[in-house]
């Protein structure tokens, strides 16, 4: 080989390293409540650094699900084939409880561990946590008819992953998806039209109509929402009837997405299609709503996890890196765009663990809590969805041109990121609904002062931009227009004095200062890598240096 190709200056593969060791992630778990679950929670973050979990996500996300409508006989069996790979990331995923577990986990802070293991593990993959999310989002939902939760809850919660067409009460777990929006509606599911005819069967009604974005439809059951007699309705779905044939869910075809690319999003049409209501005729809107607000925990859980994945990739390519006479580590500009990264990460982090920890709260009946998981989701979900982009784009150019290229596994994360920006509800609807959060239920907002007050006096900057969110919201008063006009630049304001108090009760005090000095004080570019001088960016950057493996994958 010619002297030209000797490799120098080459950053060395980020692998076998410990996902999990992340500060802001391991403190939180303690902090909401879950410390019992560190154990496990490390475990998991030790097999997704590893290789083979790695090499998993990445051929899963490689080779998409195809569909086959037909077998070779012209049989119509309206199959996904998923790669081997996809089925061993479900196995361990359901196997650790990141579905529906924690509903059965009588454990103050199973929630909170939950979310630290999707947290984690969705660092090797983040396709296949779409069937994971929401068979945990189900169980909320499916509560509102306690005989059908009877039956299927404890197959939601089940730590086996069985996949195949089988009556969903014949297998040893099962996992549940969503099957809502219509072509000429989207999030307006009020403008669906598929109709559900009560069968004479009590509970069953059969539905016929086309539904334009079912993920995962391969799960054994679905929620979905249908015209019944007394209007929009909820129905649980199932792939296989009771006499064990198939339900006449017919799957016209898979979405070519921008990315989730090992997860199947579906068009489906029902032709007659049995299912049960759940909840009350008329109230379907309320019944799945409950679905899609628990979405949003991971849907905010999984962007702080693709943050810190980049995070990190960043840091150790800059590490290795030297240009311009010097490691990219060690150069102000570069200290100053990394810390900026690690800021926005920790951020999110500790708001998605604060919030999981509020479900935990609420699930064991704390008033206050429900009020701020109501409003706090819906808050955090707008701002750290649309925060992710940006920080995957930002992270991605810390490689250069290496980080443009597939085999680096950033193309990968953009190309993630805005997902949960979009999924059951994009930016619009979010912050809207915290404006319906604050209409129906002003008493969500005193919640969500009383957590920020709980911060009062430990830093000028965050005290500040409290008062000015408090006089805001106060001179807008009851106008709904000028509310609906200016949603998302007040929504962005609650997120992030709400992630400043946190961190300023609870974070690394570097960190907290440079939150409150840049997103708080108004000293901060639109860029990120605009932090004003005088922060400590050492000691901000040490905390997101991948650390190795320490214990057995």
């Amino acid at each position: 080989m010619p002297h030209t190709h000797e490799v120098t200056n080459q950053v060395p593969p980020l692998s076998g390293y410990d996902v999990s060791a992340d500060p802001a992630l391991l403190e939180g778990l303690r902090r909401e409540g879950a410390g019992w679950a560190e154990a496990e929670v490390r475990e998991l973050g030790v097999r997704a650094g590893g290789e083979e979990a790695q090499e998993w996500g990445r051929l899963a996300e490689r080779h998409s699900p195809v569909l086959h409508t037909h077998d070779r006989y012209g049989h119509r069996v309206d199959e996904v084939e998923f790669h081997p790979y996809w089925h061993e990331l479900m196995t361990v995923a359901v196997r650790h409880g990141l579905h529906g577990a924690p509903w059965r986990d009588e454990r103050p802070g199973a929630h909170v561990a939950r979310a630290a293991k999707v947290f984690v593990w969705g660092q090797a993959d983040p396709g296949h946590l779409c069937p994971i999310s929401m068979t945990y989002a189900a169980v909320p939902a499916l509560r509102a008819e306690p005989g059908l939760a009877e039956v299927y809850e404890p197959l939601l919660s089940s730590p086996v992953y069985d996949f195949g067409l089988r009556e969903p009460t014949s297998k040893r777990g099962i996992i549940a998806g969503m099957s809502m929006t219509e072509k000429q509606g989207g999030s307006d599911v009020r403008a669906n039209t598929t109709r559900a005819v009560p069968t004479g069967e009590d509970g069953f009604y059969a539905l016929t109509g086309h539904k334009w974005f079912t993920s995962a439809p391969m799960s054994d059951v679905f929620l979905t929402l249908a015209q019944a007699p007394g209007g929009l309705s909820c129905f649980l779905v199932p792939r296989v009837l009771p006499d064990g044939t198939r339900n006449a869910i017919r799957l016209q075809r898979l979405k070519d997405k921008l990315g989730n690319r090992s997860n199947a999003s579906s068009e489906i049409e029902y032709e007659g299609a049995l299912g049960r209501l759940v909840g009350e005729e008329g109230r379907g809107v309320a019944t799945i709503i409950r679905m899609v607000n628990m979405t949003r925990l991971d849907c905010a859980v999984s962007s702080a996890s693709g943050m810190r994945q980049g995070l990190v990739q960043a840091v150790h390519h800059a590490t290795h890196r030297s240009a311009f006479g010097a490691r990219l580590i060690d150069q102000p500009l570069m200290t100053n765009v990394l810390a900026d990264l690690a800021v926005e990460a920790e951020a999110a982090t500790v708001a998605g663990l604060r919030l999981a920890g509020a479900v935990d709260r609420a699930a064991a009946g704390d008033a206050d809590e429900e009020l701020l998981r109501r409003i706090g989701l819906a808050v955090t979900k707008y701002w750290v969805c649309k925060r992710a982009p940006a920080h995957a784009a930002e992270a991605l150019e810390c490689l250069g041109g290496n980080g443009y290229v597939e085999d680096s596994g950033l193309p990968r994360l953009y190309r993630e990121s805005p997902l949960p920006s979009i999924w059951e509800g994009s930016g619009n609807v979010a912050a809207l609904d915290v404006l319906r959060a604050m209409g129906r239920q002003p008493q969500a907002v005193e919640a969500f002062f009383a957590e920020i007050d709980r911060a009062s006096g430990a830093d000028h900057r965050l005290d500040a931009a409290t008062a000015r969110l408090r006089k805001d919201l106060g001179d807008l008063g009851d106008d709904p227009a000028a509310l609906q006009y200016r949603a998302r630049r007040l929504v962005e304001r609650m997120a992030l004095v709400l992630q400043g108090s946190l961190l300023v009760r609870h974070g690394h005090p570097a960190v907290a200062d440079a939150f409150c000095a840049s997103r708080l004080d108004s000293d901060w570019g639109i860029a990120f890598g605009t932090l004003p001088p005088g922060l400590d960016t050492a000691s901000i950057i040490s905390r997101a240096t991948p650390q190795p493996a320490t214990t057995p994958a």
